[in-house]
């Protein structure tokens, strides 16, 4: 198995893929994440009157710098530079809690699907931690790619 890993040499041992013979392209990659709540904590973060501050605000600029930092946390992602980070936090009642949404974009050899999904993780981490005061049973889920697009494995989407 780890013969046809990427990450892995013959003798599988951990290696960062060699990339340097592979074309410059536009690449993108979106991700998603949510954490759930319960109402009146949902109140508490859209209300600006967190301990720690504008919760949304905060955890969008989390996520942010996340996604410039990938590389530093996750051993075998290429440092990349990149050419825009958005991250977008929106309310949705129905969970009850807050859905995220991460978008990451370069000009590269390699993809930045690791770093929107850093984006994702950081932003739902920061919510947690801004709002665990108020409700410790916070749940951080569906952290997922959910499209990209670049390189030479082509587009991907996932089903709605």
């Amino acid at each position: 198995m780890a013969s046809k890993l990427t990450h892995f040499d013959e003798a599988s041992r951990a290696r960062m893929v060699d990339v340097s013979g592979k074309a410059v392209t536009a690449r993108e990659a979106a991700a998603e994440a949510c954490v759930r709540m319960q109402e009146g904590t949902l109140d508490l973060a859209l209300s600006g009157r967190a301990n720690k501050g504008d919760v949304r605000a905060v955890a969008e600029i989390a996520g942010v710098m996340a996604a410039k930092r990938a590389a530093e946390l996750i051993p075998m992602c290429h440092p990349l530079s990149l050419t825009h980070v958005q991250v977008v936090i929106e309310p949705d009642r129905t969970l009850p809690g807050l859905r995220i949404r991460a978008l990451a974009r370069t000009d590269g050899k390699t993809g930045v699907e690791m770093e929107a999904l850093t984006a994702a993780s950081v932003a739902a981490l920061t919510i947690y931690d801004m709002l665990k005061s108020a409700d410790r049973g916070m749940r951080i889920e569906g952290v997922q790619l959910v499209r990209k697009s670049g390189g030479a494995s082509g587009d991907f989407e996932r089903p709605a």
